[in-house]
């Protein structure tokens, strides 16, 4: 089994989202872990679904 290439990982304040390829943190600050997000990114990485759970994450921060 490989690397999986996008991780979350626990910060001051909640989660980012690290990208073991690029070794940076993508995306925003989530309170809550994105798992739904990181599937697809790990997986089919459909773009509209991708911007489906970018924008309910978001929402939740609200």
């Amino acid at each position: 089994m490989s690397r999986r290439r996008f991780v979350a990982r626990g910060v001051p304040g909640g989660y980012r989202i690290w990208d073991n390829h690029g070794r940076r943190f993508w995306g925003d600050l989530y309170e809550l872990c994105p798992d739904d997000l990181l599937t697809e990114l790990n997986g089919r990485k459909d773009p509209a679904r991708v911007s489906e759970l970018l924008r309910r994450y978001r929402a939740l921060k609200r």
